[in-house]
């Protein structure tokens, strides 16, 4: 399978990292490497770390980086585990961070990976092959409850009860196993007028890859941390696919750039939180109509970029 060397606000996130010749870098989601390679091509004696839990990537971002052997260390890895991996190389400090998240276009376009509703292939979604949970364990193993709650928060689906009623009615007859199964169900439980709004399934496929792959638990976790990585004037540049995870990367943003919690009265500040830096993006950086239309799946993509303090 071929990676789509293409990245997503690519232009927009190099200019944002400010890399220098001699600084430390890590991209967190390696994927095809085409963030991870152009930061690569603007280091002479700096070094880039690329990480990447799917083995298929860490395989096509080794040779797409391979012109920069030197200054390249690939580990398969999750994002959330940067701190310590990068500690037992060594490392301590960065000088910027680029996280990619969502799912990668090769990802989506591998039809037995199951993470489209547009081919027929096992319910998988695993981003990493090593772990255990699958869509399929989601979809046949959740309580309706369950899967009403993921639907509805990861999916932001209005039609999430209903699906998740229909998913536990199908699998009574005995376990979903592909994604047109799936896609049946899903069809059946939306209501026409809703239909023309795209693809039915989009919403509740999204949902069971993000509970799959605990994308929004490792984003919440991870934030403050990837931060703390970061060397003075360093920055960390955030692309999101979805509202859930912008509000996260907002939310981390402003509490790091203002942590004090005493009460806005209070004439000093007594809690001792300090500022650990600030947002350069006030407003998100969004693709332009250009990329969009080269690429439908920047749609909906958002940069957010936060700078670290000089002092901490």
């Amino acid at each position: 399978m071929e990676f789509h060397h293409y990245s997503v606000l690519l232009r927009e996130t190099i200019e944002q990292l400010q890399v220098k010749p001699d600084g430390i870098y890590v991209d967190g989601t390696l994927g095809g490497g085409g963030h991870a390679y152009e930061v690569c091509s603007r280091l002479a004696e700096g070094h880039l770390y690329g990480i990447d839990q799917d083995d298929v990537a860490v395989a096509a971002a080794g040779k797409r980086l391979a012109p920069f052997a030197d200054r390249v260390t690939i580990l398969r890895d999750n994002y959330g585990n940067a701190k310590s991996a990068l500690e037992g190389l060594g490392v301590n400090q960065v000088n910027g961070i680029v996280l990619d998240l969502g799912v990668s276009s090769y990802q989506l376009d591998t039809e037995e990976r199951g993470f489209s509703y547009r081919f027929d292939a096992p319910l998988d979604m695993r981003m990493d092959r090593r772990q255990t949970l699958t869509a399929r364990d989601i979809v046949n193993g959740y309580s309706e409850g369950e899967l009403y709650r993921i639907i509805r928060d990861y999916g932001e689906d209005r039609s999430a009860a209903g699906i998740a009623r229909r998913i536990v009615r199908a699998r009574q007859d005995g376990p979903i196993e592909t994604t047109f199964e799936l896609n049946d169900i899903i069809k059946a439980a939306v209501p026409a007028k809703m239909r023309r709004e795209g693809h039915p399934s989009k919403q509740t496929f999204q949902a069971i890859r993000i509970e799959c792959n605990r994308e929004l638990e490792v984003l919440r976790d991870s934030l403050d941390e990837l931060i703390g990585l970061l060397a003075p004037g360093g920055r960390i540049c955030v692309i999101t696919f979805h509202s859930l995870e912008d509000r996260i990367v907002k939310t981390v943003f402003r509490r790091n750039e203002n942590p004090c919690t005493c009460p806005p009265d209070f004439p000093v500040c007594v809690c001792g939180r300090k500022s650990r830096g600030r947002v350069v993006t006030k407003k998100p950086i969004l693709p332009g109509a250009e990329e969009i239309e080269e690429n439908s799946r920047s749609k909906s993509a958002k940069l957010r970029v936060f700078e670290k303090g000089m002092e901490e």
